[in-house]
């Protein structure tokens, strides 16, 4: 059985991959997500991963953790890639240490750590990709973690998603990607 944080590493390793050739690149003028250019959505990553590792760590009901992570001023794309990475890594160390049964706020509902592990996944490959994109390549992450983040994080979505490439079916429910006959998904939230 894959465990989550085994979940983050494969993540991980899929972002490494395509992301590290191309950290000669000026990430600062490359779109990333959104108004973002590829620089601020490596940043995004990082900021995001750690926050969610703090969760787990101090616990809060109803609320998240009272910091902020931030990749220095000028940084250069290999700086804020690593720190994508080690956010991501961060959250797989917490993952694995921390009991099952324990929860922290979330917005979509209190998680644990294999839902803030699946959430941190679905941030590193979604995020990754839209910088991937703007590069002028794409991700190939593990079918099987696409299928289970499709399940964790879309379970209302996935049962209709079965005869869909599971990271085609990914970047359609987070708006990235087009299916035929599937409306687009704007305004679309995942659950935790």
């Amino acid at each position: 059985m894959i465990t989550p944080a085994a979940d983050l590493d494969a993540a991980i390793a899929a972002v490494r991959e395509v992301l590290t050739p191309e950290t000669d690149r000026d990430w600062a003028a490359l779109p990333g997500t959104g108004d973002w250019a590829a620089q601020q959505t490596a940043a995004h990553i990082g900021d995001c991963l750690v926050s969610y590792a703090g969760q787990l760590v101090a616990r809060p009901a109803d609320r998240y953790v009272r910091f902020l992570a931030v990749a220095e001023d000028g940084s250069s794309p290999a700086d804020a890639l690593e720190f994508a990475l080690a956010g991501a890594a961060i959250l797989a160390a917490v993952v694995r240490t921390t009991e099952a049964s324990v929860r922290a706020f979330h917005p979509t509902g209190p998680a644990g750590p294999a839902e803030f592990a699946a959430l941190g996944c679905g941030e590193l490959l979604v995020h990754g990709e839209d910088i991937a994109r703007g590069l002028g390549r794409s991700l190939t992450p593990p079918p099987e973690l696409c299928t289970h983040l499709l399940k964790e994080l879309f379970p209302t979505a996935a049962p209709s998603l079965g005869d869909v490439d599971p990271w085609t079916a990914l970047k359609w429910a987070t708006d990235r990607a087009d299916l035929p006959g599937r409306p687009r998904q704007t305004g679309w939230r995942w659950r935790s």
